[in-house]
């Protein structure tokens, strides 16, 4: 989940507009998320806390073509209660996601841009190897400026998740409906899924109050001396989410978080991807801060 609390929109590479050849911008964010106590349905409770940080820079080569590169590095603590649904001890313990990506964007046309994002990501245990805890692949998508208060497309992500690989298609929107609401996407398309939606409204120039939601699914290596050595974790769920931001300055936000993960599964899977134990969790309540700058 901890990816749904990132900055940003994925049509952004591929739909540039006013941006020079040889302009360079950039953004940075760090972010704080918890899942509080939950209950799994077969016995026992968990909880994690973590943290986000994460770099961008974008270069425009031509009127038509930017690329850009960025870092990010995502860290969790999870807590479980034992015995639980999941083992007589605790599945896993701190989590590791650190993970780079490019990012390259084409204005094919005044109004129509195309994009392709890959990334890498190695999601472990604690003690896990990094060697065969890989998720790589990319996003990849197209979007139209239908008018100066909307641009719509769609877009599609391919991932090998450690063992498995997953696609998803989603829809890339920034709608402007009047000077108070707007319909956007929240997140960034990744990994862990696509870019969700939110319905945005302005309570004045430096506050705005925003509802929304994602899907999110995510594996990762386990250590081989844990309870399943070299097994794989997961974690899914569709984070529901009200946000508040304020604007401290022109370039410079804070995001505040507060929902809950509805359909949520965790599960542990042994070294040849079968499964050992799952239980779904129930709604979930989560809570987090990001604090992003743009220069």
């Amino acid at each position: 989940m901890a990816t749904a609390l990132l900055l940003g929109t994925t049509a952004s590479v591929a739909l540039a507009q006013g941006a020079k050849p040889g302009d360079v911008s950039g953004s940075a964010s760090i972010s704080a998320v918890t899942q509080l106590n939950t209950g799994l349905d077969g016995g026992g409770n968990f909880s994690w806390a973590g943290g986000i940080a994460q770099g961008e820079i974008k270069r425009q080569f031509t009127p038509e073509f930017s690329a850009g590169f960025s870092l990010r590095y995502g860290y969790e603590s999870w807590h479980f209660d034992t015995p639980s649904a999941l083992g007589a001890t605790a599945p896993w313990g701190s989590i590791n996601r650190p993970g780079v990506g490019l990012s390259f964007g084409y204005q094919a046309t005044r109004d129509i841009g195309v994009f392709v994002t890959p990334q890498i990501e190695w999601n472990y245990e604690s003690g896990a190897s990094t060697g065969n805890a890989q998720n790589y692949g990319a996003v990849v998508g197209a979007a139209k400026l239908f008018s100066p208060t909307l641009y719509l497309g769609l877009g599609a992500g391919v991932y090998r998740q450690i063992d498995k690989t997953v696609a998803f298609p989603f829809l890339i929107v920034n709608w402007q409906i009047d000077d108070k609401w707007r319909v956007n996407n929240p997140f960034q398309a990744g990994p862990a899924g696509g870019a969700g939606l939110e319905l945005v409204y302005a309570l004045n120039p430096d506050w705005e109050l925003a509802g929304g939601a994602a899907y999110r699914a995510y594996r990762f290596r386990l250590r081989s001396d844990g309870p399943t050595p070299d097994g794989i974790g997961r974690n899914q769920g569709v984070p529901l989410f009200l946000r508040l931001t304020t604007k401290p300055a022109a370039q410079a936000r804070i995001d505040f978080y507060a929902g809950a993960v509805a359909g949520g599964q965790l599960r542990v899977l042994d070294a040849n991807g079968s499964t050992v134990s799952s239980s779904d969790y129930k709604l979930s309540p989560l809570l987090g801060i990001t604090a992003a700058l743009n220069f």
